[in-house]
């Protein structure tokens, strides 16, 4: 059964191991220990606690949650836990938080990303985004003059587009909550309505920059930045592959045995389209340049997909017999 440790304060402090900093068993899951990090990020995070040695503690926690968070790394690092002898040079997790400086130090997690329908993300808490970057992680804020500006941290999220959005580019509207403190001290959130403009010929996994609308930095410091990760968002009948897409076309079997030309419908716009006779399903036919149009466009393919009338009528029903008696087709034979 798994237990949950009460998090002490003095559980923050480099000394100790990754779970005790946030407060889980070391048989907790991947949501039990977002859950846990979430949770202390809105006690610690310097723009919303009055703890003078949050900074420290931030880097504590964002340290121990980059590691636990990804599967290989927590093998590692519980192989390290149990055999730290085995792990020359790296010390057990209570020497200067060791295992950041081999490498597992801050990341950041995309929250819960925006969607690209109108966008009315007043549901969206900013405060998901909690675990970005920090910056190069929170040891260099740990090192730094409390009483001198300090730049805030970036934030990364993800932003959902259709692709209409990536081929002739787009503007969206989105609503944030941020986390503020008032003159009073009391936590409080701020809306704030952002615009985004989205280039066309954007693809999957790139970033767009806001300056400036990240975290507030402290005592007149800049803002961080924040970085929309572009993920398109498409039906059934596209596929993406970098640069290119795969569209499904549906074609009657007259027009795929017959051939010919149609008219299709497709993300880079309407196209005539020659479909050879004696076309078969799965058949792709290639519109070069037509794919995504990134700097190096792509090409769309057109995948054909016969699709059968129903016989649902004594008419229709009449045709299909009249092909199976004049046509000597048997499709296993071969």
């Amino acid at each position: 059964m798994n237990r949950t440790f009460a998090v002490e304060e003095d559980q923050m402090v480099a000394e100790s191991n990754f779970y005790q900093v946030l407060g889980v068993d070391t048989a907790a899951s991947e949501d039990e220990i977002k859950k846990a990090y979430r949770k202390l990020v809105r006690q610690y995070h310097p723009d919303v606690s009055k703890d003078p040695d949050a900074a420290r503690k931030m880097a504590t926690m964002n340290n121990a949650y980059e590691t636990l968070r990804d599967k290989e790394k927590r093998a590692e690092y519980d192989q390290m836990q149990a055999n730290p002898q085995g792990f020359a040079g790296a010390g057990s997790a209570g020497r200067s938080s060791g295992f950041g400086n081999r490498g597992f130090g801050a990341g950041g997690f995309d929250g819960q990303g925006f969607n690209d329908q109108g966008f009315d993300a007043s549901g969206f808490d900013f405060s998901d985004l909690f675990g970005g970057s920090f910056s190069g992680g929170g040891r260099q804020q740990s090192r730094r003059d409390p009483n001198q500006p300090w730049r805030g941290e970036d934030q990364h999220a993800r932003l959902n587009v259709d692709l209409s959005a990536v081929y002739d580019g787009a503007e969206r509207s989105i609503s944030l909550r941020v986390p503020r403190t008032d003159a009073s001290g009391q936590h409080t959130e701020q809306t704030r309505t952002l615009n985004v403009k989205i280039p066309k010929g954007m693809k999957s996994g790139q970033q767009i920059r806001l300056n400036g609308q990240g975290l507030a930095g402290g005592h007149g410091g800049a803002a961080g930045d924040l970085y929309l990760e572009i993920q398109i968002s498409t039906d059934a009948r596209y596929r993406i592959e970098d640069a290119d897409v795969y569209m499904q076309l549906p074609v009657a079997p007259w027009e795929a045995a017959l051939g010919g030309s149609i008219t299709v419908h497709t993300p880079a716009g309407t196209v005539q389209l020659n479909i050879p006779a004696n076309s078969q399903t799965g058949r792709q036919l290639r519109l070069k340049g037509k794919g995504i149009p990134a700097k190096t466009a792509g090409d769309l393919y057109v995948e054909l997909h016969v699709v059968l009338p129903p016989a649902q009528t004594e008419q229709a029903k009449a045709a299909y017999q009249r092909m199976a008696d004049e046509l000597a087709f048997n499709p296993r034979a071969s």
